[in-house]
């Protein structure tokens, strides 16, 4: 195709995308390879060091402080996360800014001449958009690329870059279409971005026994949590998870970094990931889609209190253990508001209002979309009630959207602290 067809915005590029390969998600790197091979990818290194961060849960709050980390001892970055909130741009920050869309439509120009050079290689939307951001990536250097594993880690098209150090936070059950419901499995394809001879850093002291097998087996030096690191009450709390601060340090000093105390606890002090318990007035909004990230969300609203109800307002994809998250939150909500999300991969408010039924859940009402959800809560609540918002990125990015024009808007809570999620 020639280039004077291509898309000439970032939303039409991304129209293009979502329709380009007939499924959305398709696992394997002989395609994505092949690409990166014809882009130059695969000739040297895309940064001074790479970090590469796969798992269940804790992706995201791992990534946001190794790049806080990171900057606060005046390293260069390059970031790359998925999925996105609110825009495709939060998905690439270089230097910590949102890559801006003349930069993200270059490199998707530029995957989509190198899969035309030759025999033609279709990609979906995740890969072109991970190839278009490393290839960003190399086009400046920067001193630390961390990349974030989207689903998996051993067919996930991240894994076409080797890294210096890899990260495996948790392995619990999520994505069972795609990666089954055997957690040693499950661990052995988390493990898949670790290398021979790299350092690998286990940042949970539950993983599977498949995870340290892998690691043995490629001579993968590791540093596991509660054992070569761990943390204590000195570690300052970044509102996030404290053993993802401890893992995300063990990475850095493994990647070169020399700590030290004063950058460490300027950076935990300051780092924010939105739509991890985000408190923005009453509303609590956490991306938390399966029962290991609700028992976690669980607990931190536990831990603080309300005078008032809790209610939660639940939109969930279709390929999600929805039974598994409702039982995790059910002790801690008093009654929920069920949303219909669009899409193909979409569950509809009434079917998740059945399966609350079915554990004998108050359902208030059934909404047509979590804004729709979240204009009808909002009519209703007390000023001592909170609302959790949970159950997908769409979810929450939807409902961030709608605060950021309505009740609460501009109303903020520095507790950021929660639960993260794969693709």
């Amino acid at each position: 195709m020639s280039s004077a067809a291509l898309p000439t915005t970032l939303d039409a590029w991304l129209v293009r995308l979502e329709a380009a390969h007939p499924v959305g998600i398709d696992l394997g790197l002989e395609r994505v390879a092949e690409v990166a091979r014809r882009m130059g990818l695969l000739d040297g290194p895309i940064a001074g060091r790479v970090i590469t961060v796969a798992g269940t849960n804790g992706k995201g709050s791992t990534v946001a402080m190794l790049e806080a980390l990171a900057r606060a001892h005046g390293l260069t970055t390059a970031t790359y996360t998925s999925p996105h909130l609110i825009r495709y741009n939060e998905r690439l920050r270089l230097n910590g800014e949102e890559a801006d869309d003349a930069t993200l439509m270059a490199g998707f120009a530029a995957v989509e001449a190198a899969r035309l050079d030759g025999d033609p290689v279709s990609l979906t939307y995740f890969e072109v958009g991970t190839l278009g951001a490393l290839w960003a990536m190399a086009r400046r250097p920067a001193e630390l690329a961390i990349l974030e594993v989207g689903l998996g880690g051993r067919l996930d098209a991240v894994n076409v870059i080797d890294p210096d150090v890899a990260v495996v936070t948790t392995v619990a059950q999520d994505h069972a279409a795609f990666l089954g419901t055997d957690l040693d499995q499950i661990g052995r394809e988390k493990a898949g971005i670790l290398r021979p001879g790299r350092p690998a850093v286990l940042g949970s002291t539950s993983l599977p026994a498949s995870v340290r097998q892998v690691a043995f087996e490629l001579g993968a030096p590791v540093y596991a949590l509660g054992e070569a690191f761990r943390w204590d009450d000195s570690l300052p709390d970044p509102g996030l998870p404290l053993d993802n601060a401890a893992t995300a340090l063990q990475a850095l000093a493994l990647a070169g970094v020399t700590l030290e105390a004063k950058a460490c606890r300027r950076a935990l002090a300051t780092v924010r990931l939105p739509g991890r318990m985000q408190w923005l007035g009453q509303w609590c909004l956490d991306v938390g889609h399966n029962p290991h990230a609700a028992a976690y969300l669980a607990e931190r609203l536990t831990a603080k209190p309300c005078q008032g109800r809790t209610w939660a307002l639940l939109a969930m994809l279709g390929d999600k253990d929805a039974e598994g998250v409702i039982a995790s939150l059910a002790p801690v909500v008093d009654g929920w508001v069920t949303a219909s999300l669009a899409g193909e991969r979409a569950r509809s408010a009434d079917d998740l209002a059945g399966r609350l039924a079915g554990q004998g859940a108050a359902v208030l009402h059934c909404a047509a979309s979590p804004s729709a959800g979240a204009a009808w809560l909002a009519e209703r609540l007390a000023p001592e009630d909170r609302v959790l918002v949970c159950g997908s990125f769409f979810t929450v990015g939807e409902v961030l959207e709608w605060l950021a024009q309505g009740p609460g808007a501009g109303q903020t809570d520095q507790d950021t602290s929660g639960s993260e999620v794969a693709r």
